[in-house]
């Protein structure tokens, strides 16, 4: 990681992290509210999407920077991951957090920030890897289910686990409810971590 150093008028510069996103934006929107506190370590300084994806509204409504970077704009997933990559690096980030970002990313943007990348996932991995993590855990009747905020590397859901939080399977719960119950636990859950990342460094 990186270190908060003093900007050119004495003031401490916070930690920077840009954030990926594809849809909602709801740990967008946790980040962004714990942000507010005078004692946050970090600062969110751009937000990406694959897409035009409804959470950017609210880094618009807190006036960052947004870009989408379509992968149908590229002519393979090769040149999508280096032009992702670029973006990225643009904004200088210490730290880049993939908060409901629905593509993998590729080896550009891992060796740029190799160490530096985080992602959240609604189960407790190693349990459930993959996109249908919610899905999986009812299909296998588990009653004990989660959230983890992972390290990224160049596999699916493997990276290092930074943390986790459980979440318990009622009787009565569908996708829907499981996966909004998870949410409410993985939302302070990454704050957390990225907290102490920007702290650490």
């Amino acid at each position: 990681m990186g270190s908060i150093v003093p900007d050119y008028a004495g003031a401490v510069t916070r930690f920077p992290v840009v954030v990926l996103i594809s849809g909602t934006g709801s740990n967008l929107a946790a980040l962004l509210a714990a942000e507010r506190a005078e004692d946050c370590p970090y600062a969110v300084v751009a937000v990406l999407a694959d897409r035009d994806a409804s959470g950017l509204e609210h880094a618009r409504a807190a006036g960052l920077p947004t870009e989408v970077v379509p992968l149908a704009d590229h002519a393979d997933r090769a040149a999508w991951d280096a032009a992702l990559a670029e973006a990225v690096a643009a904004h200088r980030p210490q730290l880049v957090v993939l908060a409901g970002f629905m593509k993998l990313v590729g080896p550009a943007l891992l060796e740029a920030f190799g160490g530096r990348i985080v992602n959240t996932h609604p189960a407790l991995l190693p349990s459930f890897p993959g996109a249908h993590g919610v899905r999986d855990a009812l299909a296998h009747g588990v009653r004990i289910t989660g959230c983890s905020v992972i390290e990224v590397d160049a596999g699916v859901d493997t990276g290092r686990i930074l943390a986790q939080a459980a979440v318990e399977v009622r009787e009565e719960d569908t996708e829907a409810t499981l996966h909004a119950r998870i949410k409410a636990v993985e939302q302070p859950l990454l704050v957390d971590v990225v907290r102490r990342l920007a702290a650490a460094s």
